[in-house]
């Protein structure tokens, strides 16, 4: 049975609680002579001091700095001869600063000179592995077991293969050769445009047809820098249009790996004959500043100069006595190819100096070709230029 309250009943609860007293605590007083100790003794007075009427001191009731009264009181001091704890009165920690051991420095695990040596040491050790590993090792392996090669150097045996294999090999257009081409074609007034093609043009011909976009972007990370943001099979192909346009194109030489043995794979996978193009060398621009030819190429000719370094390449020619026609600047990558066309078109020029990166490509064989007159790509000597490297 659950227990409840009938109704009609009532409950009266009565609490007997004792009322709450307060206690007043006694005030506690200062007598005058306890005031009197507890103040600053009053200053020594002096002789101007003595005609000044005397200030009557008593504690301030609330604190304050005058009483009710308007008199003037001083506020309540330490008792003389106590001091005053420095650090606002708190007490050192142990082991501050003045026990706080030093830190050492370490000491260098090896002295500089010792690091050079170790590093070059490692350097040479690299050094030699990769030239026996990349050359000696394929000697050996080429060479029969029971015959022994008596004091023939890997350079020897280099030397004699690539004579036997000049019937294989592409002949190039020399410099003055080259030369000889640009001045008679701005001599009759017809379309000429030189070309080079460099490791960021090859990287950007690879795209999706020999390196997927994972290698690209891993080994070209300086295209964005030379005017092409991969992917863009769009100024892959544009770039295929403008080698195959050109007058003469210039491959490169060099045996590093994103250089000559890259060409024939990407000219073969974008269908390039090369037997169908004229060839030169890829520093062909370099190979006219250092025989004598750069010069005679400039001086006399009305110049347009594209690209970012056109300020300060303009004025260096200028200072040299060159003829200026105009300048276009600044080239944003292969995106901005139509834009330069536009303000080219509105120029009169002789030839077109183009340094511009892998957008200079196709300016240069659409200034020829549309245009009707000779473009150069000028590449990275513009800068050299500009810095004092080369004169010309």
């Amino acid at each position: 049975m659950s227990k409840g309250i009938g109704l009609g009943m009532s409950i009266r609860t009565s609490t007997n609680r004792a009322p709450l007293s307060r206690v007043k605590q006694p005030s506690v007083t200062t007598s005058k002579v306890q005031s009197q100790q507890l103040t600053d003794a009053p200053a020594k007075s002096t002789s101007k001091a003595a005609h000044k009427p005397a200030v009557k001191r008593t504690p301030a009731a609330s604190g304050g700095t005058s009483g009710a009264s308007g008199e003037t009181h001083r506020p309540i001091s330490r008792p003389r001869g106590t001091k005053r704890r420095s650090g606002g009165g708190r007490k050192r920690p142990l082991g501050g600063r003045r026990n706080r051991r030093r830190r050492r420095t370490p000491a260098l695990a090896h002295p500089p000179t010792e690091q050079r040596q170790y590093h070059d040491n490692a350097f040479t050790a690299g050094y030699e592995l990769g030239k026996y590993e990349g050359g000696e090792h394929m000697l050996e392996q080429a060479l029969p077991l029971h015959l022994l090669l008596p004091e023939v150097s890997l350079q020897e045996v280099i030397a004699l293969g690539a004579a036997q294999l000049v019937p294989r090999c592409v002949p190039l257009i020399g410099v003055h050769e080259v030369y000889g081409e640009i001045e008679q074609a701005i001599e009759e007034r017809r379309p000429c445009s030189i070309v080079r093609i460099g490791d960021g043009e090859l990287l950007t011909l690879a795209q999706d047809v020999v390196y997927d976009a994972g290698t690209i972007s891993r080994e070209g990370t300086f295209l964005p820098y030379a005017g092409v943001v991969p992917p863009d099979l769009a100024a892959r192909d544009q770039l295929v249009e403008a080698i195959r346009g050109a007058t003469i194109v210039g491959v490169p030489q060099s045996r590093r790996k994103h250089f000559h043995p890259l060409l024939h794979a990407v000219f073969r996978a974008n269908h390039i004959d090369l037997g169908a193009l004229r060839l030169t060398s890829s520093t062909v621009n370099y190979a006219l500043e250092q025989t004598g030819l750069l010069s005679r190429l400039l001086l006399g000719k009305q110049l347009l100069v594209i690209g970012n370094t056109a300020p300060a390449l303009v004025h260096v020619l200028a200072q040299h006595g060159c003829a200026i026609s105009g300048m276009i600047t600044p080239v944003r990558g292969v995106k901005d190819v139509d834009r330069v066309m536009h303000e080219a078109h509105g120029i009169v020029f002789d030839l077109a100096l183009v340094s511009a990166g892998i957008p200079a490509v196709t300016i240069c064989t659409r200034i020829a070709n549309e245009l009707g007159r000779v473009a150069l790509d000028f590449g990275h000597m513009a800068d050299a230029i500009v810095k004092g490297q080369l004169t010309f």
